[in-house]
């Protein structure tokens, strides 16, 4: 079955730099887009960042354009998003999801805190 589990979320200062990490499992990942969203609390989830199953293509959302970073390694089934110059209200839960057979699968997510 379809596994993605996120990893390298942390309490970080405002300015500062996470890479967070999407490993995946159960299906051809190599052949799927893949995106990153987040929630915070209080709010609904957000499209973050996606990327196309080669890696050609990329879009972001604009509240992270220029700061984040959207990549993926397909022979070690891996998405990852390379955050810079972070701001408290980047602070939320981050998730990466596969759209696959007319539906989303979720990854459990992985906390961000952007605080001093």
């Amino acid at each position: 079955q379809v596994q993605l589990v996120e990893s390298g979320g942390g309490l970080v200062q405002p300015g500062g730099s996470l890479r967070l990490s999407c490993a995946a499992s159960g299906f051809t990942f190599s052949s799927y887009t893949m995106s990153w969203y987040r929630q915070a609390p209080g709010k609904e989830r957000e499209f973050v960042a996606f990327i196309t199953s080669a890696g050609g293509s990329t879009n972001y959302a604009d509240s992270v354009k220029g700061r984040f970073t959207i990549s993926r390694d397909n022979g070690n089934d891996t998405l990852y998003l390379q955050m810079n110059s972070l701001k408290p209200e980047d602070t939320a839960v981050y998730y990466c999801r596969v759209w696959r057979n007319a539906r989303g699968y979720w990854g459990q997510g992985t906390q961000v805190t952007v605080s001093s």
